[in-house]
């Protein structure tokens, strides 16, 4: 019983001295407060002034910046400060303090609060195993905190429309505490207004603070377009609003006075958006109305009017404003009158976004994106939701406006729920026009019901009889079809499958380019100003490896001998090989493909229809004409000197074997007026097996093809095949003189011979097939650069030999 009671005793004895070693240590922290002096820190006097203070603050705070100074008690010294700054910026505060000599309402706060836990840490180490009581996290922040998955899905596409606060934290972060009372007063000043709020455990989600780069907590970030940016200042209310406003594009808000109001309101047809003013006694815009900007900058150009200011007078008497309370106006087409108004004292977040909303879109649009055609005209899903758009196809030429006009008010009279009314210009929507007008070239306005079917484009439509010039008539007309169409939903006869729209207000590359090049700037420029080695590490990696790379070439050139150096000096039989690849080489230097073979499919009955006639739009054919005897060579010809180009997605290589198709190149060149002039010769004199070595481009959608003739067509039959030098020179002047002399050399000197070609040996009948081609990668550059001629045709002719000989005979 003794024992067992001594070591009872014993156990009893650590908590009491526990206990006793807090209660010592409350009261040194106690008395430690009531020593806190925020003037002594800051180093002003209590008569300073705020500009005073702001300034003392800013000097202390840049010297004592943990990231900056690495002394071990600059952090304590920058949270003394930062503490001091926000009881004597705030003029309660201050109050207060001067009165009784407290510095928050709640409980005082002293220099050793954060020091005193620090110390008492560091004197008595346990394990969190042993007492493990941890933090205990605020309820109201749980719904704040953000998982790896859900950052992903939801918060990254939402940052589109709103920026993000995001706090990183985690367990036996005092400094974390510390800043607990200023994080939840912004969290309710800026949650109302729009900000996304989220909280992120360094403990528990550190997959998510790697990927935000956030390796030590507390940490604060800002979150917009899926860009980081890091809070670096001190954890002050003011503070934190101004990094949510420096988030924000500089132009969202364009300011308005009596000398640029016209101007601002007129100009909603170039940017195709309604306009939206602000009136407000304020002379600085609120971010309330920044964030409502930033989420509908896609729809609504917004601006501002200081009703305060002397230039805007003339505006407040136009538009008969009341100066007592924020009035907001929206524009649409007609620039002298709202088409809707609001005012309220109070302004907020959720009417402000429900009257933006509503008025989003134009009374006519104009089709600029295939994002506003999705929105504007959805697609059918259920019977009752069925909406009908109403499009005109115009022009931006002024003698288009008459009928634009009156189409604007056809639309503004007849305006209901299942109609939009919407207009296109044809010259900058070419795909989608041709497809409504069945690819015809319409000089005059056409209007067309259309209702979507499927996401795929297709639609159902029928066009406006008689075009649209905007009379009387025109509008009757409209208007009865449209009562047709409402009583029954099968009067849309026709049906189509539109492209995508082409992006009109798309910036151009050099543009994205210089706006990524100064994002990446200001982000390295961050990086090394607060030391994120860390982030830096891959960016210095890289820098010091193109360094060594670039210091070891050089020095490896100097050290080396300089005979290595001299150009070596080609044999005189691999001269002419040099000189005929010259070409291939340097296209298949400048444009890589990307698979190293070339997928050549000849055309025949099964593949001449998918490959040429049903070609998807801005695809190309290069086919080559060959015959039995010259296949393999000129296949392994072609091979060589296309394979630079067989990268590319639009171009696909096929080749037409004249002997089975003998009729094919006749009939083509036949049909295209233009090739007939060029060749200068009847349909009679050509010689189907001449056609060997020719390359047609055929654009299957567009019905036209660019020909490629034989540049030299071997050794001169009257000369002796073992005259290889003489052969030599004549192929050198053959190839330096021009395309159509060379062409009608040749044929007129195989004419004249007539069998002496047919008699030459096989080897200078290799050279001849294998020299056709030398001059295709030329002739393919000029291809890919759109310089070339195009022969137009009616139609393409039949591979089918009964059929092209019947309709030639006709």
């Amino acid at each position: 019983m003794t024992a067992r009671r001594r070591s009872t005793r014993r156990c009893g004895i650590f908590p009491a001295l526990l206990a006793v070693f807090v209660i010592v240590s409350s009261v040194h922290l106690a008395n430690a407060a009531s020593d806190y002096d925020p003037y002594k820190i800051l180093g002003v006097s209590k008569g300073a002034s705020q500009a005073e203070i702001k300034r003392a603050y800013k000097n202390l705070a840049r010297e004592w910046h943990p990231d900056k100074n690495k002394d071990p008690k600059a952090e304590d010294m920058f949270i003394k400060v930062s503490k001091s700054y926000e009881i004597l910026s705030n003029e309660e505060r201050r109050a207060n303090f001067d009165r009784y000599g407290q510095m928050d309402e709640n409980q005082p706060f002293g220099h050793s609060q954060h020091q005193g836990y620090r110390s008492f840490h560091n004197s008595f180490y346990f394990d969190e195993s042993f007492f493990h009581f941890s933090r205990s996290r605020d309820f109201a922040d749980s719904k704040y905190l953000l998982h790896h998955a859900h950052f992903n899905s939801d918060v990254l596409p939402d940052s589109l429309k709103r920026p993000y606060l995001i706090k990183v934290t985690s367990e036996w972060c005092f400094a974390c505490i510390h800043i607990e009372p200023v994080w939840k007063e912004v969290v309710q000043e800026l949650e109302p207004l729009g900000v996304g709020i989220g909280i992120v455990d360094l403990g528990y989600e550190r997959r998510l603070a790697k990927q935000l780069g956030a390796h030590r907590a507390p940490s604060i970030i800002g979150l917009l377009n899926g860009r980081v940016t890091f809070f670096h200042q001190a954890v002050v209310r003011e503070h934190l609003r101004q990094f949510i406003e420096d988030l924000l594009p500089q132009k969202l808000v364009e300011k308005v006075t009596d000398n640029n109001y016209k101007v601002f309101l007129k100009n909603w047809q170039m940017e195709n958006k309604p306009r939206v003013l602000l009136f407000d006694q304020v002379p600085v815009v609120s971010l309330l109305y920044k964030l409502t900007a930033f989420a509908f900058r896609d729809y609504v150009r917004f601006g501002y009017v200081d009703q305060g200011d002397m230039h805007s007078d003339q505006i407040t008497e136009e538009f008969n404003i009341n100066t007592y309370a924020p009035t907001m106006l929206l524009f649409k087409e007609d620039t002298e009158k709202p088409v809707d108004v609001i005012q309220a004292r109070g302004l907020k977040r959720q009417i402000m976004d429900e009257f933006v909303s509503n008025n989003r879109f134009l009374q006519v649009p104009r089709l600029v994106n295939q994002q506003l055609f999705d929105e504007l005209c959805p697609i059918k899903q259920f019977h009752r939701r069925r909406k009908y758009c109403v499009l005109l196809i115009t022009g931006d030429d002024p003698a288009f406006l008459p009928g634009n006009k009156a189409f604007l008010d056809f639309a503004s009279a007849n305006s209901k729920e299942v109609l939009r009314f919407a207009y296109v210009y044809q010259r900058q929507q070419q795909p989608v026009c041709q497809a409504l007008l069945h690819n015809q070239v319409s000089l005059s306005p056409q209007v067309v019901i259309l209702e979507r079917r499927s996401q795929a484009g297709k639609v159902l439509f029928r066009s406006l009889s008689g075009g649209w010039n905007g009379s009387e008539e025109d509008k009757y007309r409209l208007h009865e079809q449209l009562e047709l169409l409402q009583k029954d939903p099968a009067y849309l006869s026709s049906d189509a499958t539109l492209p995508e729209l082409i992006n009109e207000m798309a910036p151009i590359f050099i543009i994205r380019w210089m706006n990524a090049a100064y994002d990446y700037v200001i982000q390295v420029y961050d990086d090394l100003l607060y030391s994120n080695w860390r982030e830096m590490m891959p960016i210095l990696s890289l820098i010091f490896s193109a360094l060594f790379i670039l210091f070891g070439t050089v020095i490896i050139q100097a050290f080396s001998e300089p005979g290595e150096n001299k150009p070596r000096k080609p044999k005189p039989q691999e001269s002419q090989q040099t000189e005929d690849d010259a070409s291939s080489r340097a296209s298949s230097s400048s444009r890589p493909p990307k698979k190293d073979f070339v997928e050549v499919t000849e055309l025949t009955d099964v593949t001449y229809t998918s490959n040429l006639v049903k070609l998807r739009p801005g695809h190309i054919n290069v086919v080559l004409v060959l015959t039995n005897n010259s296949k393999n060579a000129l296949l392994r010809k072609f091979a060589k000197e296309v394979f630079s180009f067989s990268g590319s997605q639009t171009l696909h290589f096929s080749f037409l074997n004249a002997d089975k198709h003998c009729h094919w190149m006749p009939s083509l060149l036949h049909s295209a007026s233009d090739a007939a002039e060029s060749e200068g010769r009847s349909d009679e004199d050509e010689d189907p097996s001449d056609y060997s070595g020719h390359v047609l481009a055929l654009n299957g959608y567009k019905k036209y093809f660019c020909l490629f003739r034989p540049v030299f067509t071997g050794d001169d039959p009257a000369d002796s095949s073992s005259g290889t030098s003489h052969s030599s020179d004549t192929r050198r002047k053959s190839r330096s003189r021009s395309r159509s002399s060379s062409h009608s050399r040749s044929r007129s000197h195989s004419r004249e011979d007539g069998t002496g070609s047919r008699k030459s040996s096989s080897r200078a009948t290799t050279l001849e097939v294998h020299h056709k081609l030398d001059r295709l990668g030329l002739w393919m550059e000029r291809l890919m650069e759109g310089t070339l001629p195009r022969l137009h045709v009616p139609a393409w002719p039949s591979l089918d030999t009964t059929h092209v000989s019947s309709s030639s005979s006709s």
